[in-house]
């Protein structure tokens, strides 16, 4: 599974004031936590001054890159943002995100063709947010089209099948489980990705329905999710979903996680 940590984000209260006052080791200390907590990917989010989000953007990736290998996630709707992340970025980014929508589609994808970046595609067209599973993967199978046209290989394409609050809507956790599996059926060379917390927002106890949803997702085929690493216990939950699955040979992976106390508490 590919972890993408989602914590430097500028909606925070702590990581705006950080950015907005140019303090490093806010930005810093969060990154190498969420690294060495197991996430594979940074995603790096300066969207809550749009004014100045293209030179926030830039600072941030150079702040993060300065203390950490880990690559980044470029995210943002503003494709200036993402070019001026992208152009300070070392390594292979992902970007997050082009949509089915053509404006979209075509402002997003020759920026990561361009620079090499993975990319990150939301199951949303001209139509709006897709209700159910059918539509998710029909709008996947454009998006691998379209980045195919750009060269993009599938392996390099998350197909992102936009979890929902079941808060509100209740048969959405089941549509978004039933996508995974038809996107896995359909292109299985493409990754799917979530972002995974939308699924609890207006809930209790949200960390439950957060992990309980992660075991399951993974069970459906999800190679990737936008999740907090320093949540111990979904990352706990993580690790035995991908041995109970058979991602994990002979639990090893598990074995060495609970030999590092990964469990404990």
């Amino acid at each position: 599974m590919i972890v993408v940590g989602e914590l430097i984000n500028s909606t925070r209260p702590r990581v705006g004031e950080a950015i907005r006052e140019r303090k490093p080791a806010v930005i810093q200390e969060l990154a190498v936590r969420q690294a060495e907590a197991g996430a594979d990917y940074l995603d790096v989010n300066a969207g809550a001054r749009p004014d100045q989000e293209a030179e926030d953007m830039a600072w941030l990736v150079d702040t993060v890159q300065a203390v950490t290998e880990a690559p980044l996630c470029i995210d943002s709707p503003d494709p200036e943002v993402i070019e001026a992340g992208l152009a300070r970025h070392r390594g292979q980014a992902l970007v997050n995100s082009f949509t089915a929508e053509p404006e979209r589609r075509s402002a997003v994808l020759p920026l990561a063709e361009r620079h090499g970046a993975r990319v990150v595609g939301l199951t949303l067209d001209q139509r709006g947010m897709p209700e159910t599973a059918a539509q998710r993967v029909e709008i996947a199978l454009t998006l691998i089209a379209a980045a195919a046209e750009h060269g993009i290989a599938a392996g390099d394409l998350f197909i992102d099948p936009l979890v929902r609050p079941i808060s509100s809507e209740g048969e959405q956790g089941r549509a978004v489980l039933e996508a995974i599996s038809g996107i896995k059926h359909e292109a299985p060379e493409a990754n799917v990705i979530c972002g995974l917390s939308n699924i609890s927002y207006g809930l209790p106890d949200r960390r439950l329905v957060n992990r309980t949803f992660l075991a399951m997702a993974v069970a459906a085929g999800l190679d990737a999710a936008l999740i907090d690493s320093l949540d111990r216990w979904l990352m706990a939950a993580l690790c035995a979903a991908e041995a109970l699955i058979g991602r994990d040979e002979y639990c090893a992976d598990y074995l060495a996680a609970y030999r590092a106390g990964a469990f404990d508490g």
